[in-house]
């Protein structure tokens, strides 16, 4: 029970570096976070071990403006494969890199974190995603370092990295669309569960600065969570909402009426 429980965790840190920090924070700039919850985020990235928060963001950023089109990283239209995993296998399509080299990261290039991970990801991400993983149920409640490895590393890092690909495969493909039916996302709760809140992705695409990536009522979501707390203890701030007259303005004109 114990060896499990570290490992999910240890999970939970690697998704909120992710979902709490490369996505709602660095890509959509959703709510602002002080010095130490953006180097806690940016630790928590460097164990995702998903590309730096830079590059991430970037293609996150493309993705979003030129959505299912060849200058999508991970576009959906080419099939779940390619969507979910594919992509990583191949160069990226001229489109993505032209498309990329057009937007404006200022922002990014102006933020000590994000450049300091950069500089140093390789380091931190050696440190961040196997050692510590590893080391620390071995040192601290004597598990071995063989199931510390294989269960709070390894599985940990495999199962994160699907869950978020999931968000760029099934959650474009299977669900409802009732904020906009024109666009591929969708609402997909079963990966609102494994991606802790990533999976409300019709509304996400549709209401991209919302830092909630859902809207009130959908209760699952404990990146919303986490960033709630950290507004309570003073450590974020100018949480981004859209508001419900927008909210239902949109589904009457664009959705698909599921909801």
């Amino acid at each position: 029970m114990v060896r499990f429980s570290g490992a999910y965790f240890c999970f939970l840190l690697t998704a909120l570096g992710v979902t709490a920090g490369a996505h709602r924070l660095w890509s959509h700039r959703s709510y602002k976070a002080k010095l130490p919850l953006r180097i806690f985020l940016a630790a928590a990235n460097s164990m995702a071990f998903q590309n730096d928060i830079f590059e991430w963001c970037r293609d996150h950023r493309v993705h979003h403006k030129y959505s299912e089109t060849d200058a999508d990283p991970h576009n959906a239209r080419r099939g779940f494969f390619f969507s979910h995993i594919g992509w990583l296998f191949v160069r990226k399509h001229r489109d993505v890199i032209e498309k990329g080299r057009k937007l404006d990261v200022t922002d990014l290039l102006a933020d000590p974190v994000v450049q300091f991970q950069r500089k140093y990801y390789k380091v931190s991400v050696v440190l961040m995603c196997f050692m510590i993983p590893t080391l620390v149920p071995w040192y601290i409640w004597e598990e071995s370092l063989w199931n510390s490895y294989f269960l709070a590393s390894v599985l940990r890092y495999t199962i994160s990295l699907n869950v978020t690909w999931l968000v760029n495969s099934a959650a474009h493909m299977y669900g409802n669309r009732p904020y906009d039916k024109h666009i591929s996302p969708r609402q997909n709760p079963l990966v609102t569960l494994g991606a802790i809140g990533e999976g409300f992705h019709n509304y996400h695409h549709t209401f991209p600065y919302d830092y909630s990536a859902s809207e009130l009522g959908l209760n699952f979501n404990p990146t919303t969570w986490f960033i709630d707390i950290m507004c309570w203890l003073g450590l974020a701030t100018d949480r981004k909402r859209a508001t419900q007259s927008v909210i239902q303005a949109r589904k009457t004109r664009t959705g698909d009426g599921s909801i």
